[in-house]
């Protein structure tokens, strides 16, 4: 089916969206992403009004979008394209941001950050949306999408929010960190996870502390890292500290 979209023409992709019966169009809406041709991709930007259509079918689309493992930048042209300036539910933006960062970094992993435009503009529209970003839900989202994005120029925005941010950013934070590999995770990024771990600034959450303990282990520790983690396994529960431990015996082995 993805192999005849790709041959279809425009109109054709259009009028079997526009004809499909409703419990077809979610599958037909996620074949066209799939299909990634400059056809496909013109008719769903013409039948998708972020405006109208059902919440759940653009929900599929964007999701269909974010797990693409091939992204083109068309179709992140066309993610942006309609989340622009929208006023859209709050469950389509939310989906949207995040959808946007996995675009922006499968792009970077194709070597095409700095030659694309539409990926500039996506970078530049989580990180202008999570400077503008007053409340901590829309914070945690804009964060999400980072993790997502995994850019390294990112790193010092995400250990800010990691430090100084309330739990649910301070998590949020953390966990895009952890999805950076080892040549990214620095010494200053190292520092900072010691500082939440032993709560050098303020009282962090243990599952804020557990997720710093876990980037300090799976990176590298060195011998005192992991005398200093079993030392503050003795302050956590028992279930926390069992895993830290099991943990540390893995770095080991």
């Amino acid at each position: 089916f993805i192999q005849m979209l790709r041959r279809a023409k425009k109109g054709d992709v259009l009028q079997l969206l526009r004809r499909a019966p409703e419990e077809m169009l979610p599958f037909v809406v996620e074949a066209a992403v799939a299909a990634q041709s400059e056809a496909s991709l013109a008719a769903l930007s013409d039948f998708l009004d972020f405006g109208k259509e059902p919440r759940s079918l653009l929900e599929k689309f964007l999701y269909a979008a974010a797990f693409s493992p091939r992204p083109s930048g068309e179709l992140l042209h066309l993610t942006l394209d309609k989340l622009d300036g929208k006023q859209l539910a709050p469950e389509v933006w939310e989906t949207g941001i995040v959808a946007m960062g996995s675009l922006v970094g499968k792009l970077c992993q194709q070597k095409l950050c700095g030659l694309q435009q539409e990926v500039e503009r996506g970078v530049e529209t989580i990180l202008a949306g999570l400077r503008g970003a007053k409340e901590e839900p829309e914070v945690v989202i804009y964060l999400l999408a980072l993790g997502n994005a995994v850019l390294p120029e990112t790193i010092p925005i995400l250990l800010d929010h990691a430090e100084e941010g309330p739990t649910a950013v301070t998590t949020a934070a953390i966990s895009a960190l952890q999805r950076f590999p080892a040549r990214h995770i620095s010494s200053k990024v190292k520092q900072t996870m010691r500082r939440i771990l032993h709560e050098k600034r303020k009282s962090y959450d243990k599952t804020c502390r557990l997720a710093a303990a876990e980037i300090l282990l799976d990176n590298k520790p060195s011998p005192m890292d992991v005398i200093n983690i079993l030392l503050a396994a003795n302050e956590l529960e028992m279930e926390t500290a069992t895993f830290l431990l099991l943990k540390v015996q893995n770095s080991l082995r």
